[in-house]
């Protein structure tokens, strides 16, 4: 039910009917070319279909008419998405003779997000998001409550059922969105209950005071309840910042929060400096994580290095340096979401990986210049641990600087020297070209022998990498494992310890391990350290993971690999007809007890081998699961295992 305030607003508030909804153009193309509108058609492109549902709930809340966000897994697979916003105009449009309801549901680009007196700021597709939900979904159906009465039509595969029908009355306002994804189009319809917790909890942080509920009618807790989760917050910001430090210790007791608007665009900041050694900025356009920064990551960027450079110099804390302080070094160990909301922000790329309105720079770079003076000037305390973090981070970059630079020798801007152990390709095209980071000699040893030396590369890697979550950077460069991943790939760091890829010599990197516990850790640590230094390669679709058998299941001369219990199952019954002693089970421990043959067969041949690619669709979640992970503090990565050892894979 709406509070009364809630309802005195929207009447307040300039009509939304369907005068305000336009069209841009049709949806023909939605259901031939999904990963156009999506970004794919697997697990990634499954769930966006609910993000894009609850996005428009959120623009109801942006523009200050919703306030609560109810989504439901149901039984049967679909998703609901029900919202205490206006409603969805369900009034005939003139120029269409149809209702907008309809219009919106079956329409691309058409919405009142186009319409700036409707929604000031949205996220979203641009318009196109509902309607390729329902394009997608076998069947979807949409209930509208609004001026006291109740409206519904139902869609197949995007085609109207029907025209709008009213069904009776009511005193709730919103819309609701029930919809089964089409499984003649996606990989998968399953949707992961923590994947969908992962977002709605962001959301929560990113618009303070929306209360947004998950539920999942498919599984039920120890006392008979379906599973729950409510997402709501009233510090916003600071306590995402707080949210995602848990795991660290902090320099100063309480994140610093600013906030303002100018020219219509509304900057959030939050920061908050700790121990370690990585920065962590994530930064939110209109609540869209732009994964690759922009304009508004640039500003609050300028600002923090002139704010703290300016208090440090005037408070005569680096005269005893004899080099000059950088912004890197004002950025180590900071933990910051930057969060603006833009009433035409201009994405660069179909994936909106980044901001490019050139004017959001300056705005916030104002905002949060002069917020963080202030706060210097009033905290001198917080201001002198954080500045004397930075000297000690200065003083340990001029050590990195020289690792760095014996990297860059070998690695072919000095030389063409490349890691002894690296079994290169003879295919000089990197768009061609594999390498293959192995468990070590043994397996590497095998790998060698196994390849296809036209396009495979191998790199065996002695034990575990270091842990660079626990290290300083000089310490990272000092490690021979890690040099060799630099000097093999063909990749450096420039001053700015920005990934400079003009050299990379392979467009696929493979990590495989062991499918054994040690397999995992030494998987986690690789990973962590190209999601701290390499997270480029990641988000350009470079990085994957191996994925060997761990089962060879035999009888006679019939053979048959399997890479979980219940394929090992399915083998013995298949190969068995019943009796499971006329069968032998192999359990691979190690890619070393594999042949060569049998290694290319399963894990290496393209035509046959499965691989995971490393995406990040939540950089701000990742960023916390692998700091709880490699980090110092156990009880929180004691509880995570608990909760997900009966997955035994590590997911990413």
């Amino acid at each position: 039910m709406l509070t009364e305030e809630l309802q005195t607003m929207k009447k307040k508030a300039g009509e939304y009917t369907a005068d305000n909804i336009q069209i841009l153009e049709g949806l023909e193309a939605v259901r031939k070319r999904p990963a156009m509108f999506i970004g794919d058609i697997g697990v990634r492109g499954l769930h966006h279909l609910v993000y894009e549902v609850v996005d428009n709930s959120i623009d109801e809340a942006l523009a200050g008419f919703a306030r609560n966000i109810e989504v439901t897994i149901n039984e049967d697979g679909s998703v609901s998405v029900l919202d205490d916003g206006r409603g969805i105009p369900v009034d005939i449009m003139k120029k269409e003779g149809r209702s907008a309801l309809e219009v919106v549901m079956t329409v691309l680009h058409a919405g009142g997000k186009f319409n700036k007196d409707t929604y000031k700021v949205s996220g979203g597709l641009h318009g196109v998001g509902v309607s390729c939900v329902n394009a997608l979904s076998q069947w979807l159906i949409a209930t509208v409550y609004r001026d006291g009465k109740i409206y519904r039509q139902e869609y197949e595969r995007g085609v109207p059922k029907y025209k709008v029908k009213e069904l009776g009355t009511t005193s709730r306002s919103g819309t609701e969105v029930t919809f089964l994804p089409d499984n003649t189009i996606f990989k998968t319809t399953e949707f992961k209950y923590d994947t969908i917790a992962a977002r709605l909890r962001e959301l929560a942080f990113l618009n303070k005071g929306v209360r947004l509920t998950l539920t999942d009618k498919r599984e039920r807790d120890e006392k008979g309840h379906y599973v729950s989760d409510v997402f709501h917050s009233e510090g916003g910001l600071k306590e995402f910042v707080a949210f995602l430090d848990m795991n660290r210790t902090p320099l100063i007791e309480e994140p610093i929060f600013m906030e303002g608007e100018r020219e219509q665009v509304r900057v959030e900041v939050a920061l908050q400096y700790n121990s370690s050694f990585n920065e962590n900025a994530h930064s939110y356009v209109n609540n869209i994580n732009t994964v690759e920064g922009g304009t508004h990551v640039s500003g609050f960027r300028r600002a923090l290095t002139r704010a703290f450079k300016s208090y440090g110099e005037k408070n005569n804390m680096f005269a005893k340096l004899d080099f000059d302080i950088t912004g890197d070094d004002f950025r180590e160990g900071l933990t910051a979401v930057i969060s603006v909301k833009v009433p035409e922000p201009q994405f660069e790329g179909q994936t909106k990986a980044k901001l490019g309105n050139s004017e959001v720079l300056g705005i916030v770079d104002q905002i949060v210049g002069e917020h963080l003076a202030n706060y210097l000037e009033e905290h001198p305390r917080e201001a002198k641990a954080i500045l004397q973090k930075v000297v000690l981070t200065a003083t340990a970059r001029n050590a990195a600087r020289k690792a760095r630079e014996l990297v860059q020798r070998k690695n072919g801007l000095v030389g063409n020297g490349l890691p002894g152990k690296l079994a290169d390709c003879s295919d000089t095209d990197p768009g061609n070209c594999e390498i293959f980071l192995v468990e070590g000699d043994s397996a590497g040893g095998t790998a060698k022998q196994g390849r296809d030396r036209r396009f495979q590369a191998v790199l065996p890697l002695r034990g575990k990498i270091l842990n660079v979550e626990k290290a300083m950077e000089s310490k990272i460069y000092d490690n021979e494992e890690i040099r060799n991943i630099f000097t093999a790939l063909g990749v450096h760091l420039n001053d700015s310890k920005e990934l400079v890829l003009d050299k990379l010599r392979y467009h696929k990197i493979i990590i495989m391990t062991d499918a054994d516990v040690d397999g995992s850790h030494i998987t986690t640590l690789i990973l962590t350290f190209f999601f701290r230094y390499m997270k480029q390669l990641i988000l350009n679709g470079h990085v994957y993971i191996a994925a060997p058998p761990l089962y060879l299941v035999k009888k006679g001369k019939e053979q048959v690999y399997c890479w979980d219990d219940d394929e090992r199952k399915a083998a013995i019954k298949k190969l068995g007809g019943g009796k499971d002693d006329s069968v032998t089970v192999q359990r691979y421990k190690g890619l070393g007890e594999m042949n060569a043959e049998q290694l290319w067969e399963t894990t290496m041949n393209p035509e046959t081998r499965t691989l995971w690619q490393v995406t990040i669709e939540d950089a701000a979640e990742a960023d916390r699961i692998f700091s709880m992970l490699m980090g110092d503090d156990v009880p929180p990565r004691r509880e995570f295992i608990e909760k997900h050892a009966r997955y035994a894979r590590l997911d990413v």
